[in-house]
């Protein structure tokens, strides 16, 4: 389990495609200290399993499948990412309970400076599939490229449903998201609490 903290951003420094999954090899000096074969870390909220980890660098193999339902398939050597290690049992929980299982994909639809701290303060809005706008509520909880962010705003355009997230100077420094810019895909996972929640509401429906 997750708590999408970011610990450190990472560099993607090889990708070795092998049929219809890939190996990555990525630099993180902090996850890696510790890190030994069969561990997991989070790269952009998805959790991989560590195949070998050596002088700052770890590889991990990623499926067909998380490379089709996730921004992963989309990396190149020199991207850079967002690297959590699992929480520990006697750890805070400082963002909110992520598994590192991402529901789909979202798009960066548009960001601008936001409240009293022009230029230091960003509102970030990120369209969403209409299958998964029904687990995202204002002031909620929701994970994008494994940062677990509040959900200041929502609302649905022509195109999609949308949600926004307000990114204080810490965020825009430590992660991906002071990168990120409108059109690029991002990995969402949605709130685990709404999806139980929903699927005991429905054994009572029926």
């Amino acid at each position: 389990m997750f708590t999408g903290i970011v610990e450190e951003l990472g560099e993607v420094v090889g990708i070795d495609i092998t049929g219809d999954a890939a190996r990555i090899r990525i630099r993180g000096p902090l996850v890696t200290a510790d890190a030994a074969r069969g561990d997991s870390i989070a790269i952009n909220g998805v959790c991989l399993t560590v195949t070998g980890s050596q002088d700052g660098e770890f590889s991990a193999d990623v499926m067909g499948e998380t490379l089709d339902r996730s921004s992963l398939g989309t990396l190149s050597t020199g991207a850079v990412v967002n690297l959590e290690r699992p929480v520990r049992a006697n750890g805070r929980l400082g963002g909110h309970i992520v598994q590192g299982h991402v529901d789909g994909t979202g798009v960066i639809v548009s960001r601008q400076a936001a409240g009293d701290h022009t230029g230091e303060w960003e509102q970030v809005r990120v369209s969403i599939p209409a299958e998964l706008a029904r687990y995202v509520v204002n002031k909620g909880s929701v994970a994008v490229d494994g940062i677990s962010l509040t959900v200041s705003g929502l609302g649905n355009d022509a195109r999609a449903a949308w949600f926004e997230v307000s990114l204080i100077p810490e965020t825009l420094s430590r992660t991906t998201l002071g990168r990120n810019q409108p059109g690029d895909l991002v990995n969402i996972e949605v709130d685990l609490i709404a999806k139980y929640v929903e699927r005991l509401l429905a054994g009572r429906i029926q």
